[in-house]
């Protein structure tokens, strides 16, 4: 069989991970690869970001050098784990090895069921939400709020009914995780990356499409008055960073560091930077 059961996903990453090096192989080689698709302002494709940075921060908490390793959707984790991933909804399957080229994964980074099976998150490090989205002018209203999430995606889902909807498959912004076919949509998977699927929107490419908080954040400063957040697709969720299951080592020490720059402000400082309007959000998570 080209793919194998999600039975037999401990001893396919096993075999991934005697390629990789968790703790002090890192540190014997003086150098931490940060695995990141350019997505928002997590990794800008200019050599910064909010993810970068934090990766940078960490490098030098370990005393090793940091790597950049670009990458995309579809081969970000299997370039942590070393192995091809297919994910099925909230499960996942795993095909033929590959090489690894990244020690951690960090580019917000939706905690999801499917991705849980595959690799360890660290201790949550950003909030987030799918939201719906539609061109300004576009006729379509947002929900009123009612004091009820559900019954708020509700309202939501209840808007894309007829209508086109962009997603991406394999993301957290995958249509198929949030039943919204079901709901009457006309899905679609974008083909290129996610930055571009607000401009798509605007470009009435399509009706609608699905984005998370972060890069609606950035689209609203970049397209000021023409994007219009409709409503919520999902309760709120959260990003991490991700590792692989046997380097419990390196995991632990991200923990104690994020732990570290959250207590002492330098977190708070470079979310201000990058992310200045989630604080209007979620101030009560960048308070804890």
């Amino acid at each position: 069989m080209k793919y194998l059961s999600i039975i037999v996903l401990c001893t396919w990453l096993g075999a991934g991970t005697a390629l990789s090096g968790d703790l002090a192989e890192v540190k014997a080689r003086g150098v931490l690869r940060h695995l990141g698709v350019p997505y928002a302002n997590f990794v800008t494709g200019a050599g910064d970001g909010l993810s970068v940075e934090l990766m940078q921060l960490f490098a030098a908490h370990l005393g090793v050098q940091y790597q950049y390793v670009k990458t995309t959707w579809s081969d970000v984790i299997p370039d942590l784990v070393g192995k091809e991933v297919r994910p099925e909804g909230d499960n996942v399957t795993l095909g033929k090895g590959r090489p690894i080229s990244g020690d951690v994964i960090a580019n917000g980074l939706t905690i999801l069921p499917w991705r849980q099976k595959v690799v360890a998150f660290s201790a949550p490090t950003f909030p987030t939400q799918v939201w719906l989205i539609s061109r300004a002018g576009s006729g379509l209203k947002p929900i009123t709020p009612s004091g009820d999430i559900n019954n708020d995606i509700a309202a939501t889902k209840a808007i894309v009914a007829q209508k086109s909807l962009l997603g991406k498959a394999g993301t957290c912004l995958d249509p198929s995780l949030y039943h919204l076919e079901e709901a009457g949509a006309r899905t679609s998977a974008h083909p290129g990356n996610l930055n571009e699927l607000a401009p798509a929107v605007i470009n009435r490419i399509s009706d609608t499409a699905i984005l998370d908080v972060p890069d609606t954040l950035v689209a609203l400063g970049k397209w000021p008055g023409q994007i219009l957040v409709l409503g919520p697709i999902s309760e709120q969720q959260e990003m991490a960073v991700a590792f692989r299951p046997d380097d419990t080592g390196l995991l632990r020490e991200f923990n104690v560091f994020f732990g570290q720059i959250r207590h002492d402000g330098r977190y708070k400082k470079l979310v201000e930077k990058y992310y200045p309007a989630v604080f209007d959000y979620y101030p009560e998570y960048f308070a804890q």
